[in-house]
């Protein structure tokens, strides 16, 4: 066993897909110093493509089993039969499980939880009985048997950790360590004039995927509320989607938009783009009634835009008091907030300097230090 300075960190990061399970890890590894926590390696086990992103440094040893490379189920099956030898040949002391949906047995480790759709109540009832839904619940078992058997576990916000212990029962050793934002977003510094009346149209913007859980349709609706008002305004939906989600949304473009006049929808967009959309736009929406972590609400906070949200999941305790909250499921709700802020300016200005302001909590470095120390910490907790 290992001296408490001397620690060997495994990472597994096989299952990091999302946007932001890939932003973690390269902020993971790139802005924060496990040495300084007596930590001497890490090695991580991922797919090619992410193990180039992350940078090389004298403590990182990069694993890339050509599984990874293969289907689900072979991947899968990696975790499941393969991966615990291959952190004992490495003479790994904890392990991070940087999913909670890990078919690993390897211990002792510290397991982060990322999805909230299982458990979110209401949410998983908006799938009917269909094989998504089956598949919610196949993967809350497997989160919470995941998060039982951890060592320590990591949540991104309090919500998240409130719902969650609610169905996987309480934890013995609980951490809060939201992700980072990306230095691009923190550098912006939003200077879009406020369109003069009749000189361009006020342009709303919404970054997120199609999904039942995004309400798209929703702030479709609600645009459409407030141009029968005579408010000049335009939404962009950035992000694709597909399957019956997409389906509602272009619905509503053609009952809400039948000339296609002001709904605009962009495909998935690289997060090396997203800043750009950010500094054109004059207000930000958010309308999600379920997340672990809102990473693009947070992105918008840091770009210092007025910004109105769904009052649901974790976004009042992220966005705190730097917003206008409304119901994602009543187009009234959302067409009143955005209608608050198009009205006064004093209230845009107030609200988007306070978003910048929280927005300088979400550092990639405070993340890496928070989430390198309670590693190191829940190892020697173990051994003494």
């Amino acid at each position: 066993m290992s001296a408490h300075k001397n620690i060997v960190v495994g990472v597994d990061a096989s299952r990091n897909r999302s946007g932001g399970a890939k932003a973690h890890l390269i902020g993971l590894l790139n802005k924060g110093n496990p040495l300084d926590h007596g930590i001497r390696q890490v090695h991580v086990w991922a797919y090619r493509s992410l193990l180039d992103a992350v940078p090389e440094r004298g403590w990182l040893i990069k694993h890339n089993p050509a599984e990874l490379e293969q289907s689900l189920i072979r991947q899968v099956m990696w975790q499941t039969l393969r991966l615990p030898a291959e952190v004992r040949a490495a003479g790994c002391d904890i392990m991070l499980n940087t999913d909670a949906g890990t078919m690993s047995s390897v211990s002792p480790c510290v397991t982060m939880s990322r999805d909230m759709l299982s458990y979110e109540p209401g949410e998983i009832e908006r799938y009917g009985w269909s094989r998504a839904r089956l598949r919610l619940i196949l993967l809350r078992h497997i989160q919470n048997r995941s998060l039982q058997r951890a060592d320590g576990a990591v949540f991104l916000t309090r919500h998240a950790a409130r719902v969650i212990q609610q169905s996987c029962g309480m934890l013995r050793r609980v951490a809060f360590i939201p992700h980072g934002v990306g230095d691009a977003f923190q550098a912006l510094t939003h200077a879009q004039a406020w369109p003069e009346c009749g000189t361009r149209p006020i342009r709303l913007l919404y970054v997120s995927n199609a999904a039942w859980y995004k309400h798209q349709w929703m702030v479709i609706c609600a645009v459409g509320q407030l141009r029968e008002q005579g408010i000049n305004v335009t939404l962009t939906l950035v992000g694709g989607g597909s399957g019956p989600a997409q389906q509602k949304l272009r619905q509503q473009m053609i009952i809400s938009d039948p000339h296609q006049e002001f709904v605009i929808q962009k495909e998935f967009v690289p997060q090396a783009d997203l800043p750009g959309y950010l500094a054109a736009a004059d207000i930000f929406v958010f309308a999600s009634s379920c997340e672990n972590m809102p990473n693009t609400l947070v992105e918008a906070m840091a770009a210092g835009l007025p910004i109105a949200c769904s009052r649901r999941g974790p976004m009042p305790e992220v966005l705190e008091d730097a917003g206008v909250f409304f119901d994602p499921e009543e187009p009234a709700s959302i067409a009143d907030a955005l209608r608050k802020l198009i009205d006064d300016p004093d209230l845009r200005k107030r609200l988007a300097e306070r978003a910048k302001e929280l927005s300088a909590r979400y550092s990639w470095e405070r993340c890496a230090r928070e989430t390198w120390s309670f590693l190191a910490d829940t190892y020697k907790k173990i051994n003494d």
